[in-house]
């Protein structure tokens, strides 16, 4: 009788139970319609590296603030992007669930609304189906066939005595460049002071870099030499016979670009280097790779180490010295091993960096250890920077003021006896 009643009830009220049946039951259909992505597993801003400091501890970094106790890579989740998706790019049922379950974090959860909850990133596979070619012996590789570029290499009798000039031609020669919004997107987050502990950004520096990244040659050979180092700075690296193939071979694919290519002619018209291409080639082999000691242990760094792929400090209160390539950042942000906490803000008044800026000054955290200032060049292609750091090691001096495209800057340049210590720029005031 009680059930006869309640069904009067509802049949006068307008309440179906078949309706909600059917409503839980569609919501059943939409949580189960998407499946999960697949993921894939500078300096201080003065490194006080100079000719006469002999192992090249850099001590004006202490100045930037101590580091941080250890984060945890799961105490921050990474960003899905927020922006739009690059050309070509469709939506798909990845992002569609990820949507769904944000949506339903924030409003079914008894009632309450979840409040500064930080997004997830999605993790990109990184395609690497020819890397395992770039271990085959160097005259076995394929290598791009060098063009023609259009745009004169030779450098001017101004470019030649003008190093700002010369470095502004580098720029306007790396046609292998990215484009802001384009090829990748950047999330700047809020800016900070350098001492300041706050992580400033809610997710991670890059939203996306598209695929086609990864199939130019330069930047997929660039990509296959990281991890071929001991981040810890004192362990003593051991090179395999098929990572100086490596080596070998990223040079040769690099020499066949127009950055690298000027920067021989602008070397060989100063008598820095040799007229003969080949013997060139070798001499950029050993001035970026060959093995050198830093902090009282032999052949434990190179050149390459320590500008692109960075060093852990373990000397006293740890600290992440190097590390100045965006690519490497990428990489390591995309694995959870790389914490982005801020850009900093610009010494000028009104210059807050964006999505579309390509010098960054930044602090973050890399295995749970700070670098409390660093800058980098973003979207810039490896030949661009293997060029830039090359020619003011060989022309400039420490510091070298120059203007590269729209970016005042001061490419730093310090020496290890006769090696590439530390390279990196900082934006100019």
């Amino acid at each position: 009788m009680e059930g006869l009643v309640k069904g009067l009830l509802n049949v006068a009220l307008g309440n179906d139970e078949n309706d909600d049946r059917n409503n839980q039951s569609g919501d059943r259909d939409e949580r189960s319609r998407s499946t999960w992505a697949q993921v894939v597993s500078g300096d201080q801003e003065d490194e006080g590296i100079s000719s006469d400091r002999k192992h090249g501890y850099n001590r004006e970094e202490e100045r930037y603030g101590r580091n941080e106790e250890w984060k945890s890579s799961e105490s921050r989740p990474h960003m899905v992007p927020q922006k739009a998706s690059p050309q070509g790019y469709e939506r798909n049922d990845d992002e569609r669930q990820d949507n769904f379950n944000q949506k339903e974090d924030e409003v079914n959860n008894d009632g309450w609304e979840t409040v500064q909850k930080k997004p997830t990133k999605r993790h990109q596979k990184v395609k690497m189906d020819n890397w395992d070619n770039y271990k085959m012996p160097v005259d076995e590789q394929e290598y791009s066939n060098e063009v023609e570029y259009g745009v004169d290499m030779e450098p001017s009798e101004e470019e030649l005595s003008d190093l700002s000039r010369a470095c502004n031609k580098l720029w306007e020669l790396d046609l292998n460049r990215l484009v802001p919004g384009k090829d990748y997107q950047i999330d700047c987050g809020e800016g900070k002071k350098v001492y300041q502990k706050d992580d400033m950004a809610e997710g991670c520096l890059f939203s996306w870099l598209s695929d086609d990244v990864f199939n130019k040659p330069t930047y997929s050979r660039f990509c296959s030499l990281l991890d071929n180092y001991n981040p810890h700075q004192g362990c003593k690296e051991n090179v395999t016979p098929q990572e100086k193939q490596e080596q070998t071979a990223f040079i040769e694919e690099i020499s066949r670009t127009a950055p690298i290519k000027y920067l021989h002619k602008y070397l060989s018209l100063k008598r820095v280097v040799s007229g003969d291409y080949e013997e060139f080639k070798r001499m950029m082999t050993h001035l970026w790779f060959d093995l050198y000691s830093r902090g009282g242990t032999s052949a434990s760094s190179s050149a390459f180490e320590h500008v692109f792929v960075g060093e852990i400090k373990e000397h006293g209160e740890k600290s992440v010295s190097g590390f100045h390539n965006w690519l490497q950042f990428y990489l390591e942000e995309a694995k959870g091993s790389v914490d982005y906490q801020g850009y900093i803000f610009p010494r000028r008044r009104g210059e807050i960096p964006d999505s579309e800026t390509q010098l960054l000054t930044i602090q973050f955290e890399w295995n749970g250890v700070l670098k409390s200032v660093s800058s980098s060049l973003i979207g810039v292609s490896p030949e661009f920077e293997v060029a830039i750091y090359t020619l003011c090691f060989f022309v400039g001096g420490e510091e070298n003021h120059v203007e590269i495209g729209p970016y005042p800057v001061n490419i730093k340049c310090y020496r290890l006896g006769d090696n590439i210590g530390s390279a990196f720029p900082v934006a100019e005031c």
